[in-house]
């Protein structure tokens, strides 16, 4: 199946309209919460300090991931919330996603290790971007997950 077209939007909280915003979270909520049936504190702060990567085929949103920037040299840069609209599973959105939130981490942080905490379920779909495990799996929100990292690039 081919990716369908799409705009990659990238964006600090303060750029979005009150809709959009209410969208991206409405998404994750949709997802994260009721779908995987997990509750957890959604509204966690760090949103206003991320940038946020839509996917959007005109106004509607595909998916989207959260980057949270690094604050000293040596950190990483973060890539999490990643989700894909249930609407349109099944046209590889999530490999789409995470190539354009990996382009964004470069271009804007380069020379920054990325990093995640993946659902231990996606351990080799992150594998084969490129992440590799930096820990042992682990329960968060009743959920196996797993640290990964990928190298720094130089931009």
């Amino acid at each position: 199946m081919t990716t369908p077209a799409y705009r990659a939007d990238v964006r600090g909280i303060d750029d979005f309209s009150a809709r959009a915003f209410h969208e991206l979270l409405k998404l994750r909520c949709d997802v994260f919460v009721v779908e995987q049936k997990c509750p957890y504190p959604e509204l966690d702060g760090k949103d206003v300090d991320a940038l946020h990567l839509r996917l959007l085929d005109g106004d509607d949103l595909m998916a989207a991931a959260r980057i949270l920037t690094p604050h000293d040299d040596g950190e990483p840069v973060k890539i999490g919330r990643v989700v894909v609209s249930p609407a349109h599973r099944r046209k590889r959105l999530g490999e789409t996603l995470m190539r354009e939130a990996m382009a964004a981490c470069d271009a804007r942080f380069p020379g920054h290790v990325v990093a995640l905490s993946a659902q231990n379920y996606l351990r080799r779909f992150y594998e084969s971007l490129g992440f590799v495990a930096t820990s042992e799996v682990y329960v968060e929100d009743d959920i196996p997950h797993i640290d990964m990292q990928r190298e720094a690039r130089a931009q």
